[in-house]
């Protein structure tokens, strides 16, 4: 368990080199395709910069905004204080902030830069529909995201893959009412006009394929990490039928978070978006982006302990 949690931090250095990279092409594809000089480029640095200074600082309260939100009060939610003080306890973890989404959908997500700066968010449907244990097992779970320090590169996902989207709509829309183009034919009148639509089609295309690759490695940050929160949420608790039988109501409820999106689906202990194949045509796309294993197989999996 210890070298996972080792390797998963080199991992997520990996994969925040890796946002941070995808930042700088779509940037640079971006002054491609406006035909910009190197102050363009200059700019993609400094963008790119500032989003990942952002995405380390305030990805955490931007997903927390984006989920729609609001702090747990003791004495509203004095249940839920009580399993996650008891868990920090046996796990040797400060309390995280605690926060409630008003949903009717059984769901929850850790978020963060690092233990000492941590929340957990739940719905209002996962705290009606699971019983005690059931809810220590899913709550296990998150906080063994926040023990096994996958929240960083999980949280930070949330931010990079919102700018990746942005700038490549902006520069699409660029290229598309011939702000680029216009700059390219200037250029192309001072000779070296192929090299030049070459490559402002290089940074059309990237553009293009970008939240492709974004949605990917979005992917890649959670699917491995959700098996690892099972596992060691189940040895916080001692007792795996509790998260079982909770993966399972999961499972048999087909009612979707209203307030998600595609940069914080990788966040929640389920899929948050419909993936049915009776849900419209949205859960297709969806399923070709799942960020979650099948339950089925985690299920499956914790039946082994």
């Amino acid at each position: 368990m210890y070298d996972q949690v080792a390797q998963n931090k080199r991992r997520s250095i990996l994969l925040i080199l890796a946002f941070v990279g995808l930042v700088i092409a779509v940037g640079f594809a971006f002054n491609l395709v406006i035909g910009g000089g190197p102050i363009f480029l200059v700019i993609a640095l400094v963008v790119a910069g500032g989003a990942a200074a952002v995405s380390y600082w305030k990805s955490d309260a931007i997903a927390l905004r984006v989920s729609r939100a609001h702090p747990a009060s003791i004495d509203e939610y004095g249940r839920l204080h009580n399993l996650v003080e008891g868990l920090c306890i046996a796990g040797g973890l400060p309390k995280p902030r605690l926060y409630v989404v008003e949903d009717p959908s059984p769901n929850a997500f850790a978020t963060g830069r690092d233990p000492k700066h941590a929340a957990i968010a739940v719905t209002t449907g996962l705290l009606e529909k699971l019983n005690r244990v059931e809810l220590e097992g899913v709550l296990a779970h998150e906080l063994s995201h926040i023990k096994n320090y996958d929240i960083l590169v999980s949280t930070l996902a949330v931010t990079m893959v919102g700018v990746i989207a942005i700038a490549a709509d902006v520069g699409v829309r660029f290229m598309w009412f011939g702000m680029g183009r216009s700059r390219n034919d200037s250029n192309d009148s001072q000779g070296g006009g192929g090299l030049t639509i070459i490559l402002a089609l290089f940074g059309f295309a990237l553009l293009i394929l970008s939240p492709l690759i974004g949605r990917a490695m979005q992917a890649a940050v959670s699917r491995r990490r959700e098996t690892l929160a099972d596992v060691s949420g189940v040895e916080l608790t001692r007792y795996p039928p509790g998260l079982i039988s909770a993966l399972e109501k999961l499972r048999d409820d087909y009612t979707v978070v209203g307030s998600t999106s595609h940069a914080t689906a990788h966040l929640w202990i389920e899929q948050p978006q419909a993936v049915a194949e009776d849900e419209g045509g949205m859960a297709r796309v969806n399923r070709m982006f799942n960020t979650h294993p099948p339950l089925e197989e985690r299920i499956a999996l914790l039946r082994e302990l």
